[in-house]
């Protein structure tokens, strides 16, 4: 049964329509000139250019029919009185052809107007046999009257038979059309410019990057999005600093006095209660700094280029530190550079391997270059997670049931920060089953 709505959505304007501001304003333009020289065209053709050769052809089709019938006439003209005749008072070259019939007919051409009108106007006059070529024989049209006994050829200059200057209108409204078409694309191109800069700045200030060199230009009301976006870059940057700056002070007061107490219990003896509340402190810290990475975030820091490979190497070297029975296999090209806050994005890699190290005993990091965008898949053979928890992992705080433990469990703010961190660098990151029945995380970030 034919579904109408999808018919009907399939045939919307949409569907056909660029994608693109620029390229939607220039159909904008485009489209009425072309359907503006379609009418005039018609019109010219239909009003101008056919009438008048109509108007053309009827008059020298009436000279040959008097010339047909000066030579049928009872009283019969002579050759040479009828070839002086229509050389001086008709402007046309005639000969008279004994014995001979009319050649076959010659193509047409594609615009066939002019044989049209002529064939019309020599059947409502003459009414007899005839051949006509208006292409072979350059400036001259070739008319030939089949009479009794021989064949009477004429030729005309085009210019009797139809308006052989007309053609100049259609050049001169053509030529002015793609001058102001011209014209149109470079004002456009100016009026889509601060468009399009304002939305690579919004794309650099989503990842991260600094964006002192952009100032609002183009018409008011673009000017006035651009301010707009400005000032709301400074409110965000503004939030970050004052909680940058508190945190860092929230951060002095608390290591203080943990700093005291690791060295007060450094000057106890050794014993198991000790070594425990050592333990405890390490894990405090370790905490402490999970919460003022997640708050902080890295915008403070400068893109640099750096070699993947090498980054991942460091990052494999303190996980076996860390994870001395685990297995991490890295597949990277040798050499393969890449411009990112160094220092965020380790932090970003370091959080997923030593989370796939917490589960599994084999790790997996693969580097793929895919269209435009560098590719970092790690995957492992632990236990997994469940699908309908992939996206919950991400949230602040948040732990699996099977992750509560003191080993393991962490903060709950390990992948947080690693997506904060991709998507600074304008990516992100995707979890999946793994081919090893473990988890599959993909770092996707745009080079």
């Amino acid at each position: 049964m034919l579904n109408w709505a999808n018919l009907s959505g399939y045939f919307q304007l949409k569907n056909y329509m660029p994608s693109g501001l620029y390229s939607r304003s220039l159909m904008i333009i485009i489209i009425p000139i072309v359907l503006i020289q379609i009418v005039a065209g018609y019109v010219f053709l239909e009003r101008h250019w056919n009438t008048v050769t109509k108007r053309l052809s009827h008059a020298v089709i009436s000279d040959l029919s008097l010339l047909v019938d000066l030579r049928m006439g009872d009283t019969q003209t002579d050759d040479v009185e009828l070839i002086r005749l229509a050389d001086e008072s008709f402007e046309m070259s005639i000969a008279f052809l004994p014995g001979e019939t009319l050649p076959e007919p010659v193509p047409r051409p594609f615009v066939d107007l002019l044989d049209d009108s002529l064939s019309d106007e020599i059947e409502n006059q003459v009414g007899r046999p005839f051949w006509l070529d208006t292409v072979s024989v350059g400036n001259y049209v070739d008319v030939r009257l089949q009479l009794p006994g021989e064949v009477m050829r004429a030729l005309v200059l085009k210019s009797k038979v139809y308006a052989t200057n007309s053609h100049i209108f259609i050049v001169w409204m053509t030529g002015t059309s793609l001058f102001l078409l011209a014209v149109s694309i470079v004002f456009l191109r100016n009026q889509i410019r601060p468009i399009e800069n304002l939305a690579e700045a919004a794309e650099s200030f989503g990842r991260g990057r600094d964006i002192q060199d952009f100032k609002p230009s183009g018409a008011s009301e673009v000017r006035q999005a651009a301010s707009a976006f400005l000032n709301m870059r400074d409110r965000i940057k503004a939030q970050i600093e004052q909680r940058t700056t508190m945190l860092a002070g929230v951060s002095h007061d608390l290591r203080t006095p943990l700093t005291r107490l690791k060295l007060q219990l450094a000057m106890l003896p050794r014993s198991p209660e000790i070594l425990g509340l050592e333990e405890d402190i390490i894990e405090m810290e370790d905490m402490l700094e999970d919460y003022l990475s997640f708050a902080k975030g890295f915008q403070g820091e400068k893109s640099l280029e750096i070699n993947i490979r090498n980054l991942l190497e460091e990052i494999r070297e303190s996980a076996k530190l860390r994870k001395p029975g685990t297995d991490i296999f890295i597949a990277c090209p040798p050499s393969l550079p890449f411009k990112v806050k160094r220092r965020a994005f380790k932090r970003c890699l370091t959080n997923l391997v030593n989370n796939a190290c917490n589960h599994a005993k084999e790790v997996h990091i693969i580097v793929k270059m895919e269209e435009e965008c560098l590719n970092i898949i790690i995957s492992d053979n632990g236990p997994g997670i469940p699908e309908d928890s992939m996206d919950q992992v991400f949230r602040p705080f948040f732990r699996l049931d099977q992750a509560r433990n003191a080993e393991t469990g962490g903060t709950g703010l390990g992948l947080s920060v690693a997506r904060d961190v991709a998507r600074g660098h304008g990516g992100d990151i995707y979890l999946s089953k793994g081919a090893q029945g473990g988890l599959e995380a993909t770092v996707s970030v745009p080079i």
